[in-house]
Protein backbone atom coordinates (compact mmCIF):
# COMPACT_ATOMS: atom_id res chain seq x y z
CA UNK A 1 0.00 0.00 0.00
CA UNK A 2 1.45 3.18 -0.76
CA UNK A 3 1.94 5.59 2.11
CA UNK A 4 2.64 8.86 -0.38
CA UNK A 5 3.99 10.10 -3.39
CA UNK A 6 7.92 10.33 -3.18
CA UNK A 7 9.49 13.02 -5.08
CA UNK A 8 13.11 13.50 -5.10
CA UNK A 9 15.67 16.80 -6.13
CA UNK A 10 17.02 16.64 -9.70
CA UNK A 11 20.07 17.82 -11.34
CA UNK A 12 21.64 17.98 -14.42
CA UNK A 13 25.48 15.85 -15.17
CA UNK A 14 27.21 19.28 -14.12
CA UNK A 15 25.44 19.66 -10.95
CA UNK A 16 23.01 22.15 -12.02
CA UNK A 17 19.37 21.76 -9.89
CA UNK A 18 16.34 21.14 -11.76
CA UNK A 19 12.59 20.62 -10.67
CA UNK A 20 11.58 18.23 -8.46
CA UNK A 21 10.48 14.39 -10.05
CA UNK A 22 7.87 12.11 -8.67
CA UNK A 23 9.64 9.14 -8.24
CA UNK A 24 7.66 5.86 -9.91
CA UNK A 25 5.00 4.58 -7.34
CA UNK A 26 5.26 0.83 -8.97
CA UNK A 27 8.57 1.22 -6.86
CA UNK A 28 8.18 3.70 -4.73
CA UNK A 29 5.09 3.01 -2.58
CA UNK A 30 6.58 3.34 0.73
CA UNK A 31 7.00 -0.79 1.74
CA UNK A 32 9.83 -1.40 4.03
CA UNK A 33 10.50 -5.42 4.71
CA UNK A 34 13.18 -5.62 7.54
CA UNK A 35 13.41 -9.39 7.64
CA UNK A 36 13.95 -9.52 3.70
CA UNK A 37 16.46 -6.68 4.18
CA UNK A 38 18.24 -8.62 6.46
CA UNK A 39 18.11 -12.16 4.75
CA UNK A 40 19.43 -10.69 1.71
CA UNK A 41 22.68 -8.75 3.32
CA UNK A 42 23.30 -11.60 5.37
CA UNK A 43 23.41 -13.71 2.25
CA UNK A 44 25.26 -11.35 0.30
CA UNK A 45 27.76 -11.23 2.69
CA UNK A 46 28.28 -14.82 2.87
CA UNK A 47 28.51 -15.02 -0.93
CA UNK A 48 31.81 -12.90 -0.30
CA UNK A 49 33.57 -15.31 1.47
CA UNK A 50 36.21 -17.53 0.22
CA UNK A 51 35.96 -20.07 2.33
CA UNK A 52 39.57 -21.42 2.09
CA UNK A 53 40.55 -20.88 6.02
CA UNK A 54 42.29 -24.46 6.79
CA UNK A 55 43.85 -25.62 9.83
CA UNK A 56 45.79 -29.26 10.10
CA UNK A 57 44.39 -31.68 12.98
CA UNK A 58 47.00 -33.94 14.11
CA UNK A 59 47.38 -36.49 11.76
CA UNK A 60 48.78 -33.78 9.34
CA UNK A 61 51.16 -32.17 11.96
CA UNK A 62 54.86 -32.96 10.60
CA UNK A 63 56.53 -35.21 13.03
CA UNK A 64 55.05 -36.50 16.35
CA UNK A 65 55.60 -40.12 15.20
CA UNK A 66 57.95 -41.38 17.99
CA UNK A 67 56.75 -41.02 21.77
CA UNK A 68 58.65 -38.47 23.37
CA UNK A 69 59.92 -40.38 26.34
CA UNK A 70 59.13 -43.55 27.62
CA UNK A 71 55.30 -44.73 29.30
CA UNK A 72 57.25 -44.77 33.40
CA UNK A 73 59.84 -44.38 35.37
CA UNK A 74 60.26 -40.12 34.36
CA UNK A 75 57.89 -38.84 37.11
CA UNK A 76 56.23 -36.62 33.86
CA UNK A 77 52.84 -37.00 32.44
CA UNK A 78 52.63 -39.69 30.03
CA UNK A 79 52.74 -39.01 26.04
CA UNK A 80 51.92 -40.84 23.27
CA UNK A 81 53.04 -37.39 20.67
CA UNK A 82 54.31 -33.74 20.67
CA UNK A 83 51.55 -33.37 18.15
CA UNK A 84 48.91 -33.88 20.30
CA UNK A 85 46.26 -30.87 20.45
CA UNK A 86 47.66 -29.83 24.04
CA UNK A 87 51.02 -29.18 22.78
CA UNK A 88 52.79 -26.05 21.62
CA UNK A 89 52.56 -26.83 17.39
CA UNK A 90 50.53 -29.30 17.82
CA UNK A 91 47.53 -30.38 15.49
CA UNK A 92 44.32 -28.23 15.94
CA UNK A 93 41.16 -29.86 16.87
CA UNK A 94 37.70 -29.07 15.21
CA UNK A 95 39.38 -25.92 12.83
CA UNK A 96 37.90 -24.57 10.00
CA UNK A 97 38.16 -26.42 6.70
CA UNK A 98 37.53 -24.90 3.02
CA UNK A 99 34.16 -25.26 2.79
CA UNK A 100 31.14 -23.17 1.02
CA UNK A 101 29.39 -20.32 2.89
CA UNK A 102 26.88 -19.86 0.12
CA UNK A 103 23.29 -19.19 0.64
CA UNK A 104 20.80 -18.91 -1.63
CA UNK A 105 17.95 -16.21 -1.27
CA UNK A 106 14.44 -16.80 -3.21
CA UNK A 107 14.21 -14.15 -6.37
CA UNK A 108 10.73 -12.96 -5.22
CA UNK A 109 12.48 -11.77 -1.60
CA UNK A 110 15.51 -10.43 -3.62
CA UNK A 111 13.07 -8.01 -5.37
CA UNK A 112 11.42 -7.35 -2.20
CA UNK A 113 14.47 -6.43 -0.46
CA UNK A 114 16.06 -4.84 -3.03
CA UNK A 115 12.45 -2.30 -2.71
CA UNK A 116 12.67 -1.89 0.53
CA UNK A 117 16.27 -0.72 0.65
CA UNK A 118 14.43 1.81 -1.74
CA UNK A 119 11.96 3.01 -0.21
CA UNK A 120 13.94 3.32 3.21
CA UNK A 121 16.33 5.70 1.23
CA UNK A 122 13.33 7.47 0.37
CA UNK A 123 11.70 7.94 3.11
CA UNK A 124 15.02 9.63 4.69
CA UNK A 125 15.19 11.92 1.30
CA UNK A 126 18.54 10.57 0.02
CA UNK A 127 17.90 9.75 -3.49
CA UNK A 128 18.72 12.24 -5.94
CA UNK A 129 17.77 11.92 -9.80
CA UNK A 130 20.41 13.39 -12.62
CA UNK A 131 19.10 13.76 -15.94
CA UNK A 132 21.78 12.29 -17.54
CA UNK A 133 25.80 11.13 -17.39
CA UNK A 134 27.38 12.32 -20.59
CA UNK A 135 31.47 12.31 -19.43
CA UNK A 136 33.11 12.97 -22.63
CA UNK A 137 36.49 11.43 -20.61
CA UNK A 138 37.29 9.99 -17.30
CA UNK A 139 37.31 12.90 -15.20
CA UNK A 140 37.88 12.87 -11.21
CA UNK A 141 37.38 16.45 -10.43
CA UNK A 142 34.59 16.45 -12.66
CA UNK A 143 32.84 13.65 -10.49
CA UNK A 144 33.72 14.64 -7.13
CA UNK A 145 31.76 18.48 -8.07
CA UNK A 146 28.84 16.92 -8.50
CA UNK A 147 28.94 14.77 -5.38
CA UNK A 148 29.63 18.19 -3.64
CA UNK A 149 26.75 20.10 -5.64
CA UNK A 150 24.19 17.38 -4.96
CA UNK A 151 25.02 17.31 -1.24
CA UNK A 152 27.08 14.13 -1.12
CA UNK A 153 30.27 16.01 0.74
CA UNK A 154 31.41 13.27 3.87
CA UNK A 155 28.77 10.50 3.01
CA UNK A 156 28.65 7.54 0.90
CA UNK A 157 27.34 7.97 -2.55
CA UNK A 158 26.17 5.04 -4.50
CA UNK A 159 25.85 6.10 -8.15
CA UNK A 160 23.33 3.80 -10.47
CA UNK A 161 24.06 4.76 -14.43
CA UNK A 162 21.67 3.17 -17.01
CA UNK A 163 23.78 0.66 -18.33
CA UNK A 164 27.63 0.54 -17.96
CA UNK A 165 29.29 3.83 -18.50
CA UNK A 166 32.72 3.25 -18.60
CA UNK A 167 33.99 7.45 -18.44
CA UNK A 168 31.70 7.50 -15.62
CA UNK A 169 32.99 4.51 -13.29
CA UNK A 170 36.82 5.76 -13.98
CA UNK A 171 35.78 8.95 -12.93
CA UNK A 172 34.36 7.82 -9.47
CA UNK A 173 36.80 5.08 -8.80
CA UNK A 174 39.37 6.84 -7.06
CA UNK A 175 36.58 8.62 -4.85
CA UNK A 176 36.83 6.40 -1.89
CA UNK A 177 33.16 7.22 -0.80
CA UNK A 178 32.18 6.99 -4.52
CA UNK A 179 31.05 3.91 -6.19
CA UNK A 180 29.59 3.49 -9.48
CA UNK A 181 27.92 0.81 -10.73
CA UNK A 182 24.84 -0.25 -13.45
CA UNK A 183 21.21 0.47 -11.73
CA UNK A 184 20.29 -3.04 -13.10
CA UNK A 185 23.56 -4.57 -11.15
CA UNK A 186 22.30 -2.95 -7.84
CA UNK A 187 22.29 -4.98 -4.68
CA UNK A 188 20.17 -4.49 -1.00
CA UNK A 189 23.91 -4.63 0.24
CA UNK A 190 24.79 -1.64 -1.85
CA UNK A 191 22.05 0.76 -1.42
CA UNK A 192 22.09 0.43 2.17
CA UNK A 193 25.77 1.03 2.53
CA UNK A 194 24.62 3.85 0.76
CA UNK A 195 23.78 7.44 2.59
CA UNK A 196 23.08 9.16 -0.27
CA UNK A 197 21.94 7.41 -3.97
CA UNK A 198 21.76 9.40 -7.09
CA UNK A 199 20.27 7.58 -10.49
CA UNK A 200 20.24 8.62 -13.55
CA UNK A 201 16.86 9.19 -14.89
CA UNK A 202 16.60 7.09 -18.04
CA UNK A 203 17.52 4.07 -15.61
CA UNK A 204 14.67 4.58 -13.46
CA UNK A 205 12.28 5.08 -16.03
CA UNK A 206 13.20 2.43 -17.83
CA UNK A 207 12.84 -0.67 -15.03
CA UNK A 208 9.80 -1.42 -13.37
CA UNK A 209 11.55 -1.24 -9.98
CA UNK A 210 11.44 -4.16 -8.36
CA UNK A 211 14.40 -6.14 -10.38
CA UNK A 212 12.70 -9.41 -10.55
CA UNK A 213 8.97 -8.49 -11.94
CA UNK A 214 6.33 -10.56 -12.46
CA UNK A 215 6.28 -9.67 -15.54
CA UNK A 216 9.70 -11.18 -16.29
CA UNK A 217 8.34 -14.54 -14.81
CA UNK A 218 5.37 -14.47 -16.60
CA UNK A 219 7.54 -14.18 -19.80
CA UNK A 220 9.95 -17.30 -18.60
CA UNK A 221 6.33 -19.42 -18.16
CA UNK A 222 4.89 -18.23 -20.86
CA UNK A 223 8.50 -18.95 -23.20
CA UNK A 224 8.67 -22.99 -21.19
CA UNK A 225 5.29 -23.08 -22.31
CA UNK A 226 5.87 -22.13 -25.69
CA UNK A 227 8.58 -24.68 -25.87
CA UNK A 228 6.81 -27.16 -24.38
CA UNK A 229 3.77 -26.78 -26.83
CA UNK A 230 6.51 -26.58 -29.71
CA UNK A 231 7.96 -29.72 -28.66
CA UNK A 232 4.45 -31.78 -28.30
CA UNK A 233 3.30 -30.49 -31.54
CA UNK A 234 6.55 -31.84 -33.07
CA UNK A 235 6.06 -35.05 -31.35
CA UNK A 236 2.73 -35.87 -32.76
CA UNK A 237 3.76 -36.07 -36.40
CA UNK A 238 6.45 -38.15 -35.36
CA UNK A 239 4.26 -40.48 -33.09
CA UNK A 240 1.37 -40.70 -36.09
CA UNK A 241 4.73 -41.99 -38.60
CA UNK A 242 5.52 -44.46 -36.21
CA UNK A 243 2.57 -45.99 -35.61
CA UNK A 244 2.12 -45.65 -39.71
CA UNK A 245 5.12 -47.80 -40.15
CA UNK A 246 4.60 -50.30 -37.44
CA UNK A 247 0.71 -50.61 -39.07
CA UNK A 248 2.67 -51.32 -42.66
CA UNK A 249 5.41 -54.19 -41.66
CA UNK A 250 2.01 -55.68 -39.62
CA UNK A 251 0.84 -55.99 -42.44
CA UNK A 252 3.69 -57.66 -44.62
CA UNK A 253 3.69 -59.76 -41.82
CA UNK A 254 0.22 -61.31 -42.59
CA UNK A 255 0.38 -61.21 -46.06
CA UNK A 256 3.32 -63.58 -46.04
CA UNK A 257 1.78 -65.73 -43.35
CA UNK A 258 -1.53 -66.05 -45.65
CA UNK A 259 1.01 -67.00 -48.73
CA UNK A 260 3.07 -69.56 -46.55
CA UNK A 261 -0.50 -70.95 -45.22
CA UNK A 262 -1.92 -71.26 -49.29
CA UNK A 263 1.00 -72.77 -50.28
CA UNK A 264 0.74 -75.49 -47.62
CA UNK A 265 -2.58 -75.82 -48.61
CA UNK A 266 -2.13 -76.50 -52.05
CA UNK A 267 0.57 -79.13 -51.66
CA UNK A 268 -1.67 -81.74 -49.46
CA UNK A 269 -4.08 -81.08 -51.70
CA UNK A 270 -2.10 -81.92 -54.69
CA UNK A 271 -0.76 -85.60 -52.57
Amino acid sequence: MADKNFEAPAYTAEGTSRNRVALPATLFDGTVHMPAMHQAVKAFLANQRQGTAATKTRRWVVGGNQKPWKQKGTGRARQGSIRAPHWVGGGTVFGPKPRSYAQYVPRQVRALARKSAFNARARENAIVIVEVFNFDAPKTKQMQGFVEKVGGTDKKVLVLTNGAKPNVFLSGRNLPNVHVMPYADVSTYHILWSDLVVIEQSALNGDAGTGDSASEQTSETSDVARRTSGKAKSAKPAKREAKAKTSAKAEKKSAKSDKAAAKKSAKKKGK
